[in-house]
């Protein structure tokens, strides 16, 4: 008797977390429809960002991080040869809030970097995301994500470049 017990909670604590599981992975295959502001603080839906392009990076930074910002360099001196062969659109999010976007504004002035840069002032789309680390990197192909990475590590661009290439197919 105690034996079935077990099983039966076994299969409901499995039945459980597939269900929430499949409900967290669902939720975050479609676009949230979040508003951020670009560098000139227009706002911008991310949906239509999104929906420009077959094939768009969006890559969570923040001012303070040193990954990020290695991160994002390393992307700028890949980016035209990126767009070139696929036609990826990057676009990297600051979550640096209202306080710091000049801060922002000049590091991407001082880097040059030849991709959208938006600003995510109120974290509205980093929580509709579930994000909580920066650097967070996620690909999506029509509108839907196909890839997702968290953190940096020198020769990462060059795995996602792999993984871009394949979702150009």
């Amino acid at each position: 008797m105690f034996n079935l017990k077990l099983n039966i909670m076994r299969k409901l604590a499995i039945l459980f977390v597939a269900t929430f599981w499949s409900l967290l992975v669902y939720s975050q295959e479609d676009i949230p429809n979040v508003i951020v502001k670009d560098l000139q603080g227009k706002k911008v839906n991310i949906q239509n960002v999104i929906a420009e392009k077959p094939l768009v990076v969006l890559t969570f930074w923040a001012s303070w991080c040193k990954p990020c910002h290695q991160e994002l360099n390393s992307i700028a001196d890949l980016y035209e040869e990126w767009n070139e062969e696929t036609g990826v659109e990057v676009v990297a999010i600051s979550i640096d809030d209202s306080r710091a976007s000049g801060k922002v504004k000049s590091l991407v002035a001082g880097n040059d970097w030849p991709f959208i840069v938006l600003l995510d002032e109120n974290a509205d789309l980093k929580r509709a995301l579930n994000i909580t680390n920066v650097p967070f990197l996620l690909l999506f192909k029509n509108g839907k994500i196909v890839h997702k990475h968290v953190g940096y590590t020198p020769g990462s661009e060059m795995e996602l470049f792999e993984i871009i290439k394949k979702n150009t197919k």
